[in-house]
């Protein structure tokens, strides 16, 4: 099975209480686990993981260099603003896709740079909660059997 890391940013933790008009009812937890079933139909295995630390988002993606095939990442608020990330990120050698619940280009035009987009082989964008198993299917395309 090839693993793939779900990465998630900032704020992602408080998904279905957080502004629930843009990000919808949705727990990361119940999209953990619609991840995981989703994986398991793909043939995929999924390391999913949540933080609200820059570092520890930058060490994720340094450890998905020598264990993950790919890597899927909400990187929420440090979209915009992570260099850091976007160092780390360029030095994933498998694809990556960028995921976003909200439609980031009707928002705010704060919302309208990423930094991530710079190294992502692909962008999941205003899909909501489905989102990220419409990422996991890319994903499989994406990877080598």
């Amino acid at each position: 099975m090839k693993l793939i890391y779900v990465l998630n940013g900032p704020n992602l933790n408080l998904l279905g209480e957080r502004e629930p008009e843009i990000y919808g009812r949705t727990t990361l937890d119940e999209i953990r686990q619609n991840c995981e079933a989703r994986a398991a139909s793909l043939g995929l295995e999924i390391d999913f993981r949540q933080t609200n630390f820059e570092g520890e988002l930058v060490e994720s993606v340094h450890q998905a260099r020598r264990a993950a095939a790919g890597i899927i990442i909400n990187p929420a608020g440090y979209t915009f603003t992570s260099i850091a990330l976007l160092d780390a990120l360029k030095m994933f050698d498998g694809p990556k896709i960028e995921l976003h619940i909200s439609n980031v280009h009707t928002r705010e035009s704060i919302y309208h740079n990423s930094l991530v987009s710079r190294t992502a082989t692909g962008i999941v964008i205003g899909f909501g909660a489905f989102g990220y198993e419409l990422a996991l299917e890319a994903m499989r395309r994406l990877v080598p059997a």
